[in-house]
């Protein structure tokens, strides 16, 4: 496995149950660019999709939205999002960390609402524009990642 500074390109999963958000990110430039959404079931991705994005983006590590409350404390979500961390990093082999996603997508659809973002007549998606904004935290402070 890569070490942290041999790291150059990750991928970011805002983990949702119905759908995921996605974004590539670059650690020269601090910057991540959205990806289209990946629909999910009950939080489990349609694992093609993910292959694919692997095999296209070849990243050195994997970025997963950990939502959790408030008040610090996990959830049910946040346990599927620990599993799908897990399961990612058994599966490609990558080093995976969790990035605190609160208040991500609300910050997105504020981002998204001020900026009047659209992509083919509709609001960019506000999923992977969450994925993008916790990927950017990431790059800044690494430091800041848990393991699943």
């Amino acid at each position: 496995m890569p070490e942290l500074n041999e790291i150059r390109t990750v991928l970011g999963f805002d983990f949702g149950t119905r759908k995921f958000g996605v974004a590539t990110g670059q650690r020269i430039t601090a910057t991540a660019s959205p990806l289209p959404p990946m629909p999910s079931r009950d939080g489990i991705p349609d694992w093609t999709i993910v292959d694919k994005l692997i095999a296209e983006w070849q990243p050195q590590a994997l970025l997963v939205g950990l939502p959790l409350n408030m008040d610090d404390t996990e959830s049910e979500l946040s346990r599927l999002s620990r599993k799908f961390g897990r399961r990612l990093e058994a599966r490609y082999r990558l080093p995976v960390w969790m990035v605190d996603e609160r208040l991500s997508s609300r910050a997105a659809r504020e981002l998204l609402g001020e900026a009047g973002t659209r992509h083919k007549g509709k609001l960019a998606s506000v999923d992977s524009t969450a994925a993008v904004l916790m990927t950017e935290s990431w790059l800044e402070a690494p430091e800041i990642g848990l393991k699943p």
